[in-house]
C-alpha cells in the first residue's frame, strides 16, 4: 500500500468535486505490484479497461497496517513515484484460500492467459517473493483477498455508470 500525500489529496478532492462525493470519505492508496515495470504494466491494464479485480493477502491489512478494504471504497492508485493514477471504487471482496480462485476472476485480474492456472503460477511465485522478504511460507492455503473493483477516475478512463454500478 501507498502513503496519502498532498499529491493524492489534490486527486482525491478533484474526483470528489467532479462526482459530487464527501471529500471528508475515506480512500486508501495502492502502489501495485512490487516492482516499477509491473506497477506500469499492472496500471496500463488498468486503464484500457482490462483489469477489474486484484488479490492480496489477508495479513496485508489489520491493525497497524492497512484497512481491508470494503465494498463502495475508494482507492487512489499511484505509480512508483507516487503520482496518482487513477481511483477505483471497489464492487466486491471475498477472503479465501489462495486457490479458491475461480475462471471469472482470473479472467477480471486481465493479466497473461487469464486462466486459473496461469494466475495460480504467478501469484505463487508472488507471495513466494513476499513471504522470504517477510518471513512467511506461502502455501495454497494462505488467506487470500480477492477484490474487484470499477474505475471511476479520471474521466476519460473511468467505466461507465452502467458497467460501475453503485455509483462514481
Amino acid at each position: 500500500m501507498g502513503k496519502k500525500t498532498p499529491l493524492t489529496d489534490a486527486f482525491w478532492r478533484a474526483y470528489c468535486e467532479r462526482a459530487e462525493v464527501a471529500a471528508s470519505s475515506r480512500y486508501d492508496v495502492v502502489v501495485m505490484a512490487d516492482t516499477p515495470h509491473d506497477s506500469a504494466e499492472l496500471w496500463a491494464l488498468i486503464a484500457i479497461g482490462r483489469k477489474r479485480a486484484i488479490a492480496s493477502l489477508f495479513s496485508d491489512f489489520g491493525p497497524g497496517k492497512d484497512p481491508l478494504p470494503e465494498v463502495g471504497g475508494h482507492v487512489v492508485v499511484i505509480d512508483e513515484n507516487g503520482a496518482p493514477c487513477g481511483i477505483w471504487r471497489t464492487t466486491e471482496v471475498r477472503v479465501g484460500r489462495l486457490d479458491s480462485v475461480d475462471e471469472r476472476f482470473a479472467l477480471d485480474e486481465g493479466e497473461g492467459e487469464g486462466t486459473v492456472a496461469w494466475w495460480l503460477d504467478v501469484y505463487r511465485r508472488y507471495f513466494r517473493r513476499q513471504g522470504e522478504r517477510e518471513g512467511f511460507e506461502m502455501h495454497d492455503g494462505i488467506a487470500t483477498v480477492f477484490e474487484r473493483f470499477t474505475v471511476v477516475w479520471p474521466p476519460d478512463i473511468a467505466d461507465p455508470p452502467a458497467r460501475a454500478g453503485r455509483g462514481g
